[in-house]
């Protein structure tokens, strides 16, 4: 291994120690290890409605109660190991309309398949702004380490993060710990069943009493299609009085490849000059 290798390899092993962000319920899913092609673009639209959620208004916050979320993510690979995602998110409640959350930014590297690595490894941080009738927390960022690994037909992956609010109530708060977990068998090269977790535990070092932590399962199923789309679906059941009660997600991601794209621009020929 050489120099640059160790030191990057020796990075992300100290940042898996030290870190570990509560996920809103704007884009509910287990990260991958992998990231996206090189030069292909993965646009997902991420679909959430609470079917029993909170029915007050909260530190600011619209209730959650019949809400429903879409969120646009399209990300970039700009190599094998470094990607950027952006999300904006929007809103729906019958008593407020349609209306514009916030965005976030992403980005991420991997360790390199080359490398050899037993288990997928790889780090994301995310970063923006949220309007605080939707947030009270407005401007946040997460660390987001990422370890999977696949064992024949059984798929795990685990997401332990951090998030820091810069501006809101929490923001004096220190650093939340929100563990994430994905566990799935292939039934089939086109179905997979699973089980997710998503956590909100609180401050790290001194967290939330039980029935104010958020904790959430969510039976889904995976869907490849074909090498452009994916598909995930999941019905999620809050497990504390301050998690919502009842969510149904759900992503359809498609995979833009703008090199095979070029290639074809490159094989049509040009027209004749008259």
């Amino acid at each position: 291994m050489t120099l640059k290798k160790t030191i990057i390899a020796l990075s992300l092993a100290l940042l898996l120690t030290h870190f570990a962000a509560a996920q809103a319920n704007y884009e509910i899913q287990v990260y991958p290890g992998d990231t996206v092609e090189p030069n292909a673009t993965m646009v997902e639209v991420h679909s959430n409605f609470t079917v029993d959620g909170r029915k007050t208004v909260q530190d600011g916050e619209l209730p959650t109660h019949h809400q429903l979320h879409e969120t646009l993510e399209i990300t970039h690979g700009f190599n094998k190991w470094f990607e950027v995602g952006f999300y904006v998110f929007t809103s729906a409640q019958p008593s407020h309309g349609w209306q514009w959350v916030g965005d976030h930014i992403r980005p991420r590297v991997r360790v390199p398949e080359e490398w050899h690595w037993p288990v997928g490894v790889s780090l994301s941080t995310e970063f923006g702004y949220a309007r605080p009738s939707f947030s009270a927390d407005t401007w946040t960022w997460e660390i987001r380490p990422i370890v999977d690994k696949k064992f024949g037909p059984l798929y795990l992956a685990f997401n332990p993060a951090i998030e820091k609010s810069f501006r809101g109530p929490s923001a004096d708060s220190g650093y939340a710990f929100s563990p994430n977990v994905k566990v799935s068998y292939d039934l089939s090269k086109a179905v997979a069943l699973g089980l997710e977790y998503y956590g909100s535990l609180g401050p790290i070092g001194n967290f939330d009493p039980l029935r104010e932590q958020e904790q959430q399962i969510v039976p889904s199923v995976d869907l490849n299609l074909s090498p452009k789309w994916e598909v995930n679906f999941g019905v999620g059941v809050g497990t504390t009085s301050s998690t919502d009660r009842l969510i149904v997600k759900g992503i359809i991601g498609y995979r833009l490849d703008k090199i095979r794209f070029r290639r074809r621009l490159a094989a049509t020929p040009p027209p004749k000059t008259p």
